[in-house]
């Protein structure tokens, strides 16, 4: 009796490890291919909002840290900017930058969007990265209709308005979902913070290493 527990033991124990180096091998093969996916979807992101870029240069120096605090002074404590880098044209001018900012005050959680803004400060528009909101309501936020009333605007901030907008600065609710509507323009509006302190610290120039 005792030998066969101590068998019964000892295979479930190789049954384990046999699984566990199983469950690491297939971790390990299947991390190069989501980061691939990750890389692209990112890369297809930046290029919606600045189609005329002919590349995208890392900002040297970005800190996640330093870049979510000019948002935060600016008036935008929840939201955090994740990344940022700049759009080139085929002659190496820097034509803008491209800003991944995240309010976490959406229906749904987290919306995380890439924003591209001109040197002047004209807005491209969003493309969402990230979203979990209602189908039907907050998803609305990644369709054209919402989506295309930010860009082409030179403002310091938007503002929601459920009584239909008269102003460049103003956005139109998407009916039924003012949440999804007020997190994405706080995400907006802390990626313009940013803009701002890029344009103090930079004067507009490319950056290189």
């Amino acid at each position: 009796m005792k030998n066969t527990i101590v068998k019964d033991a000892l295979i479930l124990f190789l049954i384990t490890i046999v699984a566990g180096f199983g469950l690491g091998a297939v971790h390990e093969i299947t991390l190069e291919p989501i980061a691939a996916a990750n890389e692209k979807a990112q890369q297809d992101a930046y290029k919606a909002v600045f189609p005329d870029a002919d590349s995208f240069v890392d900002l040297p120096g970005f800190s996640v840290e330093t870049a979510t605090q000019a948002a935060i002074e600016s008036g935008y404590p929840d939201d955090s900017i994740e990344n940022c880098v700049q759009a080139v044209d085929a002659d190496g001018n820097l034509l803008g930058y491209v800003i991944n900012a995240t309010d976490p005050n959406s229906y749904g959680g987290d919306v995380t969007l890439s924003l591209g803004v001109r040197v002047d400060g004209t807005v491209n528009g969003y493309s969402i990265t990230e979203i979990n909101d209602t189908a039907g309501l907050g998803m609305k936020a990644r369709e054209e209709a919402f989506s295309s009333q930010y860009a082409g605007k030179q403002v310091d901030m938007f503002v929601v308005t459920k009584t239909g907008a008269t102003s460049d600065d103003e956005i139109n609710a998407i009916s039924g979902a003012t949440i999804t509507s007020d997190a994405v323009t706080s995400a907006v509006n802390a990626g313009l913070s940013y803009y701002r302190y890029l344009m103090n610290l930079t004067g507009g120039e490319l950056l290189n290493e």
